[in-house]
């Protein structure tokens, strides 16, 4: 029936250039230079034992308003769920007791 054309590769039109030739050309190593270790500008920062006790407490006074934030994002969902369950099972007994009216 169908028979699949194999494709031939075309031959090169115009002219072809040989290749380059790449000669292979001698490295010479250098002796490695001592190089100055940087200084910085900018001053090291030290802490007094009142800038350790501000740290503590304000990562303290972060961890805990992160904390009652997700607590109440978490209740809230719990509330809602709950509140959607209870509006579920009444609609569902509104249902049902019209049914057996009927």
């Amino acid at each position: 029936m169908l028979r699949p054309k194999v494709p031939t590769m075309p031959q090169p039109t115009g002219r072809v250039a040989p290749p380059a030739v790449v000669e292979p050309t001698n490295v010479i190593q250098a002796a490695p230079a001592s190089t100055p270790t940087p200084t910085s500008a900018r001053p090291t920062v030290r802490l007094t034992p009142g800038a350790v006790i501000a740290l503590v407490g304000g990562g303290t006074a972060v961890v805990l308003v992160v904390g009652a934030v997700l607590v109440s994002m978490l209740l809230a969902v719990a509330i809602t769920g709950a509140s959607v369950a209870i509006c579920a099972l009444v609609i569902r007994s509104l249902i049902a007791s019209e049914n057996k009216r009927r």
